[in-house]
């Protein structure tokens, strides 16, 4: 170790993001655990609760007429008089229309505490802090005087690189939960849509796959958030030919270090849209 060197500078430097990493990833996580309803003491759901029964109320309304648009619809496309079983599909479906329509909200809420759950399993005894490692702490303190100045302004750089990205994780969960709170509500408009002919009945399974794909991107943001923290705590990245210095070595732990952190950002911020892919939604 160099008597003249900032190695400890830059170790203590990246522990202090890291720690500052590691906590906004416990905010990230005690926020996907959460439901909506517990989401900023339940501020915001209570407006949605507030305004729901509107919902409802036109909701209600247009099962009516999709059904008699569904109604119309079929009665032309049999070209013959209505049986039984048909009466019955029809008023089947009126039903599971109107109670979709009047509790989508409550099956809603059930499906926000089941994903809550899975998150909280996924994350209860798995490693998902980002820690310094022994490998990189040494080869921090290999490194010259010269080697160490450089360094430091490369890892100054990168802590504030790594820090945006926290940021943008952060922004990311948050809103994650303004677009399940503006969606919430329009499930009784959607819904009011399986009382129709098969044509509009399209609309409430668009509704339910993309609610869907919603509320499960939190599992994918934490397999992200867990498996990338994984990577990154495996040690040094191996190089192939033989030995490497120290400056090498610090050099490409830096480099993975804030790979991995904008990955996992990028995981983040892509989990809808793989979490659609993934489960065909």
């Amino acid at each position: 170790m160099s008597l003249f060197s900032f190695g400890g500078v830059i170790c203590d430097l990246l522990i202090s993001v890291f720690e500052a990493w590691n906590s906004m990833v416990d905010i990230v996580f005690g926020l996907l655990i959460a439901s909506p309803e517990e989401f900023k003491d339940g501020g915001p759901w209570g407006i949605i609760e507030e305004i729901n029964p509107i919902f409802v109320a036109v909701g209600s309304s247009l099962v009516v007429i999709f059904f008699v648009i569904g109604f119309c619809s079929e009665s032309v496309d049999v070209k013959e008089e209505m049986r039984l079983e048909k009466i019955l599909t029809l008023l089947v479906r009126l039903g599971l229309a109107e109670f979709m329509v009047a509790n989508n909200v409550t099956i809603m809420k059930a499906i926000f505490q089941s994903v809550g759950n899975l998150v909280n399993l996924l994350t209860f005894g798995n490693g998902v802090h980002l820690k310094m490692t022994r490998e990189a702490a040494e080869a921090l303190g290999d490194l010259g005087f010269c080697e160490s100045i450089l360094m430091l302004i490369l890892a100054t750089v990168l802590s504030l690189v790594i820090l945006v990205c926290a940021f943008f994780m952060l922004y990311t969960v948050y809103f994650r939960f303004l677009k399940i709170l503006i969606v919430v509500p329009l499930g009784s408009i959607a819904y009011s849509t399986m009382s129709g002919n098969h044509m509009v009945t399209h609309t409430a399974v668009t509704f339910t796959k993309y609610f869907l794909s919603i509320v499960f991107e939190a599992v994918t943001m934490a397999l992200a958030i867990i498996v990338c923290n994984a990577m990154l705590n495996s040690g040094l990245p191996v190089a192939t030919g033989g030995d490497i210095s120290a400056w090498t070595a610090v050099l490409l732990y830096l480099c993975e270090l804030t790979f991995g952190i904008a990955l996992t950002v990028g995981s983040i911020k892509g989990a809808q849209n793989l979490t659609s892919k993934a489960l065909g939604l």
